[in-house]
C-alpha cells in the first residue's frame, strides 16, 4: 500500500473520520468523494481500518488498464479494498456490485473519487441501494486547529443557548483565511504569493485534466470565463440567463458548464426554503464555491489590503460560513440539509438548516457591533415558521449578545472552530 500521501506529523484529523468508521460498520460499499486536493487519500491511509485495505487507484495508468480489462482480477487475494478516482472507470462498479452480491458478508469496498457518483447515471445505478455516501470538504478552521467540531448548532437545536457576554479568545484575522482557502496543501504555504500560484496550478491542473475527464469543453477560454463570472456571484441568487450573456455563451453551455464544476465539487446550488406556501418567495438557487479562497483567486483578489476593500468581501465571507455549515451538516445523524430564504419583497436569510422537523435560520454578518436591526429578518422569519425556535446571527465582534429572546449574535469562530486557550 502506498502511504506516500501524508507523514503522520503533517496528518490532519478530519471531523468526518468517525462517522466513516462507523458507517462502514452498517456497508459493504462506502463511497467517499470530494474536490481534488481535499484529503480524501491522505484520510483514507492514515486512518484505521482503512490503512489497512488494499489501496488502488485509477490515477495510475497500470491498474485502470486491469480496471478495464480484468476488473475483478483487481481483488483477487483481498477482501478490504479502497479504489481512488473510481470515477476514471464507472464500468468497474458493475464488478464491485457483483462481487458484494455473492459473498455481501465478506467484502468491504471504499470508492473515493473527485467526481460527484450520484450525478453520474451509470455510477448511481450500479450503487443504488448498496452504498452509503460521505463527502470530504476542504477542512475547516477546527480541523486546521485540530479541536473538536463546535457544539454551536446542534445546543441551539436543542435549546441550549451559549451564555452571554465577552468571547474570551481573540478572533483570528479573518482576510488571510479567506484569500488562503482551506486546502491542506495550502497550510504549509505561508504568504499571500505562494497561496495565488498555488491555486493558479490548482485551477489549470482541474482545467487541463479532471474537466477533460468529464467532458468535452468547446473552449477552455470561455469556461474559466464563466468561473470567474461564477465567483463573482458567490453567495448571490444565480440568474442563470445573465451569466450566460454576460460569458457570452449559449444558455444550453451555460448550464452544462455549472453542472461539470457541480459534478466535481468545486460549486454548488444553495436550493430555496420555500415550504411556506403563504408566503411570496424566490425559488432559485443560490451560487456557492467550495473554497473562499478559490473565489478570491478567480475573483481577481490576491492581496489582503484588495479583498478587504472589494465589494465581493462580505460574499466570500459569507462562502467561508458556508463551507463550515456544509461540514457540520454531514456530523448530524441523519444528515440536516442546508438551504436559503428569500421574499420576492426583498427580505432574506443567508442559511436555513434543517434537521429533521427543527429548523434553524442563520444570518451572517460583517458587522463587530451587532445591534437589534440586524436581526430583523431573523424576527420576520420566526413569525412565519412557528417550529424554528431560535435563530443565530453570526457575527465578526467579540460578544457573545441576545437579540431577543430567541435570537443571538454569535463571533464567528463559535461555529468554524477556534483554537483552544492554553
Amino acid at each position: 500500500m502506498n502511504k506516500s500521501y501524508s507523514s503522520p506529523e503533517l496528518y490532519y484529523k478530519r471531523w468526518l473520520t468517525p462517522h466513516l468508521q462507523d458507517a462502514l460498520n452498517d456497508t459493504s460499499i462506502l463511497v467517499l468523494t470530494g474536490a481534488r486536493q481535499v484529503g480524501k487519500s491522505t484520510l483514507l491511509v492514515n486512518e484505521a481500518p482503512f490503512c489497512d485495505f488494499r489501496f488502488l487507484t485509477l490515477d495510475d495508468f497500470d491498474t485502470l488498464q486491469q480496471a478495464k480489462g480484468d476488473p475483478k482480477s483487481l481483488f483477487s487475494g483481498a477482501d478490504r479494498i479502497i479504489i481512488d478516482e473510481v470515477q476514471r472507470e464507472p464500468d468497474l462498479l458493475l464488478a464491485v456490485k457483483q462481487t458484494v452480491d455473492e459473498n455481501p458478508s465478506r467484502y468491504k469496498f471504499v470508492l473515493s473519487g473527485s467526481a460527484n457518483l450520484l450525478l453520474m447515471k451509470q455510477v448511481s445505478e450500479s450503487l443504488a441501494g448498496r452504498a452509503i455516501y460521505f463527502e470530504l470538504n476542504p477542512m475547516t478552521l477546527g480541523e486546521i486547529n485540530q479541536v473538536p467540531p463546535p457544539r454551536l448548532i446542534w445546543d441551539v437545536l436543542n435549546g441550549i443557548w451559549p451564555e452571554a457576554g465577552p468571547y474570551q479568545a481573540p478572533l483570528p484575522q479573518l482576510p488571510p483565511l479567506l484569500l488562503r482557502g482551506l486546502m491542506p496543501s495550502l497550510l504549509h504555504l505561508d504568504n499571500a504569493h505562494s497561496w495565488t500560484r498555488w491555486w493558479e496550478g490548482y485551477v489549470t491542473t482541474y482545467l487541463e485534466r479532471d474537466l477533460r475527464q468529464l467532458s468535452q469543453i468547446d473552449s477552455l477560454l470561455d469556461f474559466r470565463r464563466l468561473m470567474m463570472l461564477l465567483a463573482l456571484r458567490s453567495g448571490q441568487i444565480l440568474n442563470q440567463s445573465e451569466l450566460a450573456r454576460d460569458g457570452e455563451l449559449s444558455q444550453p453551455t451555460a448550464h452544462r458548464y455549472i453542472n461539470l464544476l457541480e459534478t466535481s465539487y468545486l460549486f454548488r446550488r444553495l436550493p430555496p426554503f420555500t415550504s411556506n406556501r403563504n408566503l411570496r418567495l424566490i425559488k432559485s438557487p443560490k451560487a456557492f464555491w467550495s473554497d473562499p479562497g478559490l473565489v478570491a483567486y478567480l475573483s481577481g483578489y490576491y492581496e489582503e489590503d484588495d479583498l478587504q476593500e472589494a465589494r465581493e468581501y462580505g460574499q466570500i465571507f459569507e462562502t467561508f460560513i458556508f463551507h463550515h455549515l456544509q461540514v457540520i451538516t454531514q456530523l448530524l445523524t441523519p444528515k440536516a440539509r442546508l438551504f436559503y430564504w428569500r421574499m420576492r419583497s426583498g427580505q432574506e436569510i443567508d442559511f436555513v438548516l434543517q434537521h429533521g422537523r427543527k429548523i434553524l435560520p442563520i444570518e451572517v454578518k460583517l458587522t463587530q457591533k451587532p445591534g437589534y436591526d440586524d436581526a430583523k429578518n431573523l424576527r420576520l422569519f420566526l413569525e412565519n415558521y412557528k417550529n424554528a425556535e431560535a435563530g443565530l446571527l453570526i457575527t465578526c465582534g467579540q460578544e457573545i449578545k441576545r437579540l431577543g429572546s430567541k435570537i443571538m449574535a454569535v463571533p464567528w469562530p463559535m461555529l468554524t472552530g477556534q483554537e483552544e486557550k492554553r
